[in-house]
């Protein structure tokens, strides 16, 4: 009786560790900010490479959309003869590309330069894709198609959609956790939470527990701006993390940037920049594809 007693106090202290030591990722998020100015606004990116190098160390790396801090890393150590991991790092990278198509092909004349083969990448993303969960993704490609019915004329139908979909959230943060790339894809998943904010039943919770999901680094943050945005304040008269700041007349920056840099959001400037280097890629790749 005594060794089991002793062994549960084990097992109980170890679960307290594990539960303590879970990595708070705004602190990454606002790090990546740091260092994606390092490179885009000081222009400065062999040291944006030492310094994403240190925060991979400590973080299993993200690439967030647009910012692509890790995409960025690698790209540039290998354009600076740099050490980013070499195989497995690439390997990490095929992961986060694996969501989105035919992305990853843009990337193959690096695997290859590294060792991987075109056969190899795509055995990579096969084996990725048999780990999605097929119950989430079936159950929010319905309630993707039932967010948009109904949608803008018939509000009745709209308001009562948005209450079924709310409550499929809630039941998938309970079986499964968040409903994250790694296992339903790329899923517009920004459209459904942003229409979260319209719920009246589950909004409290939704809020309350999104945003334990941004600390934990399953929920990008940007998400998480629109649903609160959408909910707490109306286009045109406020704005808590600065969406929908186009249709302001006047806008508290010093106070909207601080609201965002508490859940990792990059302040409005360097988001505009982001936005603006965005573009400019997209149409040359668009020029490209024309040649």
């Amino acid at each position: 009786m005594k060794n089991f007693t002793i062994h549960y106090c084990l097992y109980f202290f170890l679960a307290l560790c594990l539960l303590s030591c879970k990595k708070n990722y705004i602190p990454y998020y606002n790090k990546v900010n740091e260092i994606d100015s390092i490179y885009r606004l000081a222009n400065n990116p062999k040291l944006a490479v030492k310094e994403y190098r240190e925060l991979f160390k400590k973080y299993t790396p993200k690439n967030q959309e647009r910012i692509e801090e890790y995409t960025t890393y690698i790209r540039l150590a290998d354009q600076y003869h740099e050490d980013f991991g070499g195989k497995e790092s690439l390997y990490h990278l095929i992961s986060l590309l694996a969501p989105y198509g035919d992305q990853y092909k843009s990337y193959l004349t690096l695997f290859n330069k590294y060792g991987i083969d075109n056969n190899t990448v795509e055995q990579k993303i096969a084996d990725w894709k048999k780990d999605l969960n097929k119950r989430l993704i079936d159950s929010f490609a319905i309630a993707f198609k039932r967010d948009q019915q109904g949608r803008p004329f018939d509000t009745l139908q709209v308001k009562r959609n948005v209450e079924k979909n709310a409550q499929l959230f809630k039941w998938t943060f309970e079986k499964y956790g968040f409903p994250s790339k790694d296992k339903i894809g790329s899923f517009p998943m920004l459209t459904l939470i942003s229409h979260m904010s319209d719920s009246k039943t589950f909004y409290p919770y939704l809020e309350t527990k999104i945003l334990e999901y941004v600390k934990s680094g399953d929920c990008p943050p940007l998400d998480y701006s629109l649903l609160v945005d959408g909910n707490k304040f109306t286009f045109g008269k406020n704005t808590y993390y600065g969406m929908g700041r186009s249709f302001l007349a006047k806008i508290d920056s010093v106070t909207v940037n601080r609201h965002r840099k508490s859940i990792g959001l990059p302040s409005l400037k360097h988001t505009a920049i982001l936005k603006r280097d965005f573009f400019k890629k997209l149409k040359e790749d668009e020029s490209h594809s024309f040649e």
